[in-house]
């Protein structure tokens, strides 16, 4: 197969490899038509940057790291997705590292990586992580960070994050709408920031409708198999039980379907359900699952935009900032009474 090259490009355009060179790393010196052009002919031409060869100009090993909790989870595969995309099409290698929701193995996942000598590292945090003095440490040694997802206020680093907050709002506010006044709310640890904001985003749509928060009906759990069934165990024994339920992940959102199914509960007749979740099969559940859906690739593009941009400190590279991209409530049968006649629909939050 033909390898085709910067000279190739330039050669092509009529221009210099230089401003080839310059163009494929979106330097802000080169005018958009000219980007325009020369992404088009490297496309055209089935180019591909050379990491091993880049490497060599400098120190920079054209790696970057990324540490998630689970590849298994369809949010984070799709977020990988979305930074190998970039990474590759910039010239970057990607090394990929697992920290199975251990603060352990995420501070180990951290020197590894530090120790591969990666020019940066992006990184969600684990269900145990609170102290995050690991990602300080290698802030001190000026190894450039972006946490994307799961992120902390502790750390002055930028943040790339989906609307947690008005997802949450807007798929509890259609529960609302929907008829429902007595909402469950099952979600993960009470200290990670995704958790914080989905529960604040559930408790501003109950206070917009005047219902009054009953933390009775919110259960933490962990990543366990069993644990959603003994939950909804609970929830069901109150006195006056639940007629909807938000869950606020992929795994929640399942156990808490199968769990309900298993006591005979029918969705949406006796309790509705909505999920916070990137499923790909959402709608092939039976009910079809209304969801609240993560943009993961493209939060996962714009994550290794900022981390490649802070690796090649350009001159107007932008500042440390948290970036929040909308989220879409997708509604389904799992909150559509047979009675309603409610169209499928997609909102953007």
């Amino acid at each position: 197969m033909e390898t085709f090259t910067i000279k190739d490009i330039a050669r092509e355009l009529n221009i210099s490899t230089s401003t080839v060179s310059r163009a494929l790393r979106g330097s802000y010196e080169i005018n958009p038509e000219t980007k325009r052009l020369v992404m088009e002919c490297a496309a055209r031409l089935n180019y591909r940057p050379n990491p091993i060869a880049l490497s060599l100009k400098g120190s920079a090993s054209r790696a970057i790291g990324v540490i998630v909790p689970q590849i298994a989870n369809y949010f984070f595969s799709q977020a990988i997705n979305g930074i190998e995309a970039i990474a590759y099409n910039r010239g970057y290698h990607v090394i990929i590292f697992q920290s199975q929701e251990s603060y352990e193995r995420e501070v180990a996942n951290v020197q590894q990586a530090s120790s591969r000598k990666v020019d940066g590292l992006l990184i969600s945090l684990s269900s145990e992580t609170s102290d995050v003095s690991h990602l300080k440490d290698l802030q001190e040694k000026n190894v450039p960070l972006v946490l994307f997802d799961r992120v902390s206020p502790e750390l002055e680093a930028t943040q790339i994050v989906a609307d947690n907050f008005g997802g949450a709002f807007s798929a509890t506010e259609h529960l609302i709408q929907s008829g429902r006044r007595r909402i469950a709310h099952l979600t993960i640890q009470p200290w990670l920031s995704i958790t914080r904001e989905r529960l604040a985003g559930y408790r501003a749509a109950l206070e917009k409708y005047g219902l009054e928060f009953d933390d009775t009906l919110v259960r933490y759990g962990t990543f366990g198999s069993d644990e959603v069934g003994p939950m909804v165990d609970e929830l069901m024994r109150l006195e006056s039980p639940p007629d909807a339920f938000f869950t606020a992940s992929d795994r929640l959102a399942v156990g808490c379907l199968q769990a309900l199914r298993q006591r005979q509960l029918q969705i949406p007749e006796d309790v509705s359900l909505i999920g916070f979740t990137n499923l790909n099969v959402a709608d092939l559940l039976d009910p079809s699952l209304s969801t609240v859906v993560q943009p993961a690739t493209e939060i996962g593009q714009v994550a290794a935009e900022r981390l490649i941009d802070l690796i090649e400190r350009k001159q107007r590279a932008l500042p440390i900032e948290t970036v929040k991209i909308p989220t879409e409530l997708i509604v389904r049968s799992s909150t559509r009474l047979s009675g309603q006649q409610q169209p499928l629909s997609v909102a953007r939050t």
